[in-house]
């Protein structure tokens, strides 16, 4: 897909130094930096659900065992 983004002068030379540097076509060091930032996105919403009970956070087994007694 094609899509037009505007980007700042500055951006557009530093990316021009960047691509020489490293020797790939503009649309190779776009493509890979888009991948980049999604990636660690979607890191981040994964992370977010990790310690949602805080620090009041129990042992899972126990809790287990707590909530089958209750049956």
């Amino acid at each position: 897909m094609r899509t037009l983004v505007d980007i700042p002068d500055a951006q557009i030379q530093a990316l021009a130094a960047l691509c020489d540097r490293v020797k790939q076509p503009r649309a190779f060091v776009v493509r890979e930096a888009i991948a980049e930032y999604l990636a660690r996105h979607q890191q981040a919403d994964a992370r977010a659900a990790f310690g949602l009970w805080g620090t009041d956070a129990e042992d899972g087994l126990a809790y287990q065992d707590r909530l089958r007694a209750e049956w």
